[in-house]
């Protein structure tokens, strides 16, 4: 499963996911910095990511266009990186699971 990392999430996280998230990338990695959320919903389905968030706007989307792409909704309440790499790699079966193993299209983490 390979994650992309919402703007509102460090750049800086993908190098550390890619043991347990091999092919991670980040929306500015992919060129898709300040685009709208239809044009990342678009190229997380086309190229099989799974949009890692912490806003409620993927979520809902995911309610209103179904999946693909799946949803991670981070609800944890500090936004360090830190705080952030853990809340995936922690849970990173649970998700896989939940995503992976079910019809769910987006899976909340909470603190």
């Amino acid at each position: 499963m390979k994650l992309l990392l919402d703007e509102n999430l460090s750049r800086r996280l993908v190098p550390f996911l890619q043991h347990d998230y091999p092919g991670t990338s980040h929306v500015v990695l992919l060129g898709l910095e300040s685009a709208s959320d239809r044009d990342v919903w678009l190229t997380a389905q086309s190229e099989g990511y799974v949009i890692v968030t912490r806003d409620a706007d993927f979520q809902e989307l995911s309610l209103v266009w179904g999946q693909p792409p799946k949803v991670i909704w981070l609800r944890t309440f500090n936004p360090s990186k830190s705080v952030t790499l853990s809340a995936l790699i922690d849970n990173s079966q649970a998700i896989m699971e939940s995503l992976l193993g079910s019809d769910l299209a987006c899976v909340e983490i909470l603190p």
